[in-house]
């Protein structure tokens, strides 16, 4: 077998990979995201099991040269479309050396150094939320496991004997409540609880694409008065489609009346507790009974690292405690089991990337990072106010953007195959790559600054190809009389004004 090899191999394979590895990020400033359209490569099949073993070295060199040369790179500094950002060099330096050391985080008698770190870095993101008692948590594969985790919490705080005896011991509907523009993992918790998805109940956003607080106090009256039991409500912190920033303290009240769970998903949007200077945008999180948190979105953590952060240690214990007799109990007065904090059970150490980032770079750095890309976004909001093609489609809150055409008298359907249609030339040569969204049931094209790489010149290179895209489109300008803004001017809540002449709309493919 000979999984090992001799150390000569390992240091040769080793160097091998760190030359490739280091190569990459030296030319992540400016490599495309992904080759042309032309010459974009989806294999008709895939390969048979192989029964005998190549030389390493080559099949290394083969499958990097793969990756690197026809892959789709989501750490370029002109990925400019979603949530998934640049990785730290410590961050690829931390899962290289938990990969080898394989630590497992089931048992505190196993992972005592590593269940260590791992509960040093909850506290010190989540003493940023700002609760008056120690905060608890554990480390998810990500927001959609956060989610489910914060609501079976919520279901263990308000119907104990839910745990045993399940949810028909509630004797009524359990339900909860979430925004239009909540993310969908909401809807696939409830599922996977056994709630059943309808015990979501999808409340209407206001002009800032806030959920409404009006409708949601009504759906609760509602609610109750129909025997339906709530128990959650989930305010986000940083919408996955705009960025928008739910109203927390007004929310939060609410939670207060009816005595129901507050559960923020702030798995982007609140890393701006980093910053002195922008936390205030996530006033009122530190009200919350449990937060999620996503170090692989604007923390620049490479996948997967999220965050389940609480003020409720013993709900969090109770909600996933179960006895086991093959594994030691940890201590009294010790660090808990992790695997009785978290819906997993054997687990790697997502910890450590952030933890080694967070020793070598501090806090600061993420503020200068965060401040930087609020200015980069507020800047590109600007351009897109003035263009004789663009208007914002919604606020700019955080470094999101939605962006639509000036079109006047187009169809909704033909606003989004036009929409489709410009997203498609920008990023037909792979040099740069964004995406599309519906906001409020608008069409819209997203972009974002998520990488610590991007740049002003990457956002004017995008600028002149979203200009580009709309000339080879046949798109007219009708005048440039486009309103200015200055600098600091208070944004609109969603475009009025109209501004193109579509020309020529038979360049555009029906959606």
């Amino acid at each position: 077998m000979n999984f090992d090899f001799d150390s000569q191999t390992r240091r040769k394979l080793g160097y091998q990979l760190i030359e490739v590895v280091d190569r990459f990020f030296t030319s992540l400033a400016d490599r495309p995201v992904q080759p042309a359209a032309e010459d974009r490569i989806y294999p008709p099949r895939l390969s048979r099991l192989p029964e005998t073993g190549e030389d390493p070295g080559q099949v290394l060199d083969h499958v990097c040269g793969e990756l690197v040369d026809n892959g789709f790179h989501v750490p370029s500094a002109h990925y400019l479309g979603m949530m998934n950002p640049t990785p730290t060099y410590m961050a690829f330096l931390a899962e290289s050396l938990v990969a080898a050391l394989n630590p497992q985080l089931a048992s505190l008698d196993r992972s005592q150094t590593a269940s260590r770190i791992e509960a040093e870095t909850v506290r010190w993101v989540g003493e940023l939320v700002g609760w008056q008692t120690a905060p608890s948590g554990t480390f998810t594969s990500g927001g959609n496991e956060a989610n489910l985790s914060a609501l079976a919490m919520a279901l263990a705080a308000h119907f104990p004997d839910v745990i045993e005896n399940g949810v028909a011991s509630i004797g009524a509907q359990p339900v909860f409540y979430a925004s239009m523009e909540g993310h969908h993992s909401l809807d696939k918790s409830a599922g996977l609880l056994g709630l059943g998805r309808r015990a979501l109940r999808r409340i209407p956003v206001n002009a800032r694409l806030q959920l409404n607080v009006q409708e949601l106090e009504a759906a609760i009256k509602e609610d109750l008065e129909s025997g339906k039991k709530p128990f959650c409500i989930v305010a986000t912190a940083g919408t996955t489609s705009s960025g928008a920033i739910d109203d927390l303290p007004r929310i939060h009240e609410i939670c207060r009346r009816y005595n129901i769970w507050l559960h923020v998903d702030g798995a982007y949007g609140a890393a701006v507790l980093f910053s002195n200077r922008h936390r205030g945008l996530v006033r009122g999180i530190e009200q919350a009974d449990s937060v999620t948190f996503d170090p692989h979105k604007w923390l620049a953590m490479p996948f997967s690292a999220g965050l389940l952060l609480t003020r409720h240690h013993e709900v969090l214990e109770r909600t996933f405690s179960v006895a086991c007799p093959y594994l030691q109990k940890a201590p009294a007065g010790t660090l808990p089991d992790n695997r009785n904090i978290s819906a997993q059970w054997s687990r790697r150490m997502n910890s450590l990337k952030l933890w080694l980032t967070l020793r070598v770079h501090g806090r600061r750095a993420y503020e200068r990072l965060i401040d930087r890309q609020m200015r980069l976004a507020q800047s590109f909001a600007r351009w897109v106010a003035n263009s004789e093609f663009f208007e914002l489609a919604a606020p700019q809150v955080l470094p999101i953007l939605n962006v639509r055409v000036r079109a006047a008298d187009i169809a909704p359907q033909k606003i989004d195959a036009l929409h489709a249609s410009i997203i498609e030339e920008v990023n037909r040569d792979g040099q740069r790559w964004i995406s599309a969204a519906t906001v409020n049931g608008q069409s819209v094209i997203r972009t974002m600054v998520i990488s610590y790489l991007t740049e002003e010149r990457h956002i004017k290179d995008l600028q002149a190809s979203l200009v580009a895209a709309c000339c080879s489109l046949g798109l007219e300008s009708k005048s440039s009389t486009a309103p200015a803004l200055e600098p600091n001017a208070v944004q609109p809540t969603m475009p009025s004004r109209i501004q193109l002449a579509p020309a020529a709309l038979e360049n555009v493919s029906p959606a």
